[in-house]
């Protein structure tokens, strides 16, 4: 069976922490996303979300991840109000690279040397400090070499605005030749029960120049957990709904695989949540899942996990239940696919 404290949170102590790549700061083993705060997923209340980030800080979840588009700016603002008082306390990862019009329509990416620098010091200025503590490329510029670009990162370490690189959504090909340059200390790529592709090719890599790998939308967007049933629960901005895996006939058969988590868990005694999440930090210490939460409760819920340990029986049975049940679907829409694994 799962193992796990059962004592009341504000009981438990500070949650376990792992090293960020080979030469990176420790970090706690599960992060905070913090882009749904923001953006992509319907309205948001700033003064919970500030609520949020603090209850994490708590809870010693003091990896926070942001980007530079998570509301053209808007969320990199937001944690301003956290870092002026809690700056200590926080691994910061922020991203640059994809580009948006005011109007947030996507423009592009751009790798250029020239932006890398722009992009950092409009980042620092929005977050009120003097230095980022992972710096991600957030996708990859297919038109300039990666050597180019993790040049000019490079040179960001060397003035002392950035401590550590990372990329994002790149290639094992991509990820050897960034290192090469500059070590690379985490790799951010989606990965969850549903979408597994880094296993192929990109954790090897990582794991043979010791990267960390930092799964993001570890809960599937939220379909993981069963609480989604149609599009139709999503708020009319909320960009799930344009998702392919959440259309059709592709969500009539995810279904069965979220049914299939939900009562897996309730076999254990774990939310839903809580086993997606425990199911990626047993991949391997080398792994620190970020999953995103605009709730306390949730965020609680989520740093529960940390304490979970599967056993041999639990695994086997979350093998079967996944060749049992194929996701259906890609995991973005086709203009955005063309931008992963570059």
């Amino acid at each position: 069976m799962t193992i796990m404290s059962r004592e009341p949170i504000n009981n438990l102590p500070q949650l376990p922490r792992r090293r960020l790549g080979a030469h990176g700061p420790e970090v706690s083993a599960l992060g905070l996303g913090c882009m749904g705060m923001s953006d992509f997923y319907g309205p948001a209340d700033e003064a919970t979300s500030m609520a949020v980030l603090h209850r994490a800080l708590d809870l010693g979840m003091n990896f926070l991840d942001t980007s530079d588009i998570y509301g053209n700016g808007a969320n990199e603002r937001l944690l301003s109000g956290l870092l002026a008082n809690r700056r200590r306390e926080v691994v910061l990862a922020t991203k640059f690279g994809i580009v948006r019009n005011a109007d947030g329509l996507s423009a592009g990416v751009n790798g250029k040397p020239s932006h890398v620098h722009a992009s950092c010091d409009a980042s620092l200025r929005r977050l009120g400090v003097n230095h980022i503590d992972l710096y991600y490329l957030h996708r990859v510029d297919r038109s300039v070499p990666i050597e180019e670009t993790v040049g000019a990162m490079a040179e960001l370490v060397r003035a002392g605005k950035v401590r550590h690189l990372g990329l994002s959504e790149a290639s094992a090909e991509t990820i050897r030749r960034a290192h090469r340059v500059h070590p690379i200390a985490a790799v951010q790529s989606e990965y969850s029960l549903w979408t597994r592709d880094v296993e192929a090719e990109v954790l090897p890599t990582c794991r043979e120049l010791g990267i960390a790998l930092v799964p993001y939308s570890p809960l599937g967007r939220g379909f993981l957990t069963g609480a989604i049933r149609s599009a139709d629960q999503l708020a009319a901005n909320d960009w799930r709904r344009v998702n392919p895996r959440f259309q059709g006939d592709s969500m009539a058969q995810n279904l069965a695989l979220a049914d299939a988590i939900v009562a897996l868990a309730r076999d254990h005694g774990l939310t839903p949540a809580q086993l997606a999440l425990a199911w990626l930090l047993d991949r391997g210490p080398d792994i620190m899942p970020i999953p995103g939460t605009r709730s306390i409760t949730r965020l609680e819920e989520n740093a529960m996990a940390a304490r979970i340990r599967l056993n041999d029986v639990l695994r086997e049975e979350l093998r079967d239940l996944i060749d049992a049940h194929p996701v259906a679907g890609a995991r973005y829409p086709e203009v955005s696919m063309g931008l992963v694994n570059a």
